[in-house]
């Protein structure tokens, strides 16, 4: 089921979707781009994760994602790190043909300008972006806050959703 369309069946008193449903979304979202972004030994894609700094990493740690994560805020201006990342990583990923990137920055008002301005300058580079797990954090998270790191205190439960959701079982724990 896409995500969000179990949303329509699931509501709670008030008309807006249940915690559970909106947990059981952003984990799926989760397991996914974890999935990608493991190595291809680990039975992933290799896809490297960008997101703003250094607690956003520490915050995809704790569910699991154990491939690249790059960070935006490293004291490059964009223009430097969108040619990196474009030598780097290129228009797709040649390990699963889909998006080269994983773009994840915070859904507050200053990620969503990031996120538009280097979508904007990646995809004007032709590089393939992978931007529904941002998408589906925003809509399902929105209670809870407002960026990457605000997940880290509901790592428990969404790695639990996340279990379920991961095509070799593991929830990514070694």
């Amino acid at each position: 089921m896409a995500a969000g369309k179990e949303w329509v069946s699931s509501k709670g008193t008030d008309g807006a979707p249940t915690r559970d449903v909106r947990f059981e979304s952003a984990g799926r979202a989760l397991a996914l781009a974890r999935e990608r972004n493991r190595d291809i030994e680990q039975g992933g894609s290799s896809c490297p994760v960008l997101i703003e700094g250094i607690k956003d990493v520490k915050a995809l740690r704790k569910f699991g994602f154990t491939g690249v994560i790059e960070q935006l805020n490293r004291g490059w201006d964009r223009s430097r790190l969108v040619a990196y990342l474009f030598e780097k990583y290129g228009c797709n990923n040649p390990n699963d043909g889909g998006p080269a990137l994983i773009l994840l920055m915070d859904w507050d008002r200053t990620g969503g300008r990031i996120q538009n301005d280097m979508s904007m300058r990646l995809r004007g580079m032709d590089m393939a972006l992978d931007e529904e797990t941002r998408m589906v954090l925003l809509r399902a998270m929105k209670p809870e806050g407002k960026t990457v790191e605000s997940l880290a205190p509901f790592a428990r439960d969404l790695r639990e959703k996340m279990s379920f959701h991961d095509p070799d079982g593991s929830d990514g724990e070694e």
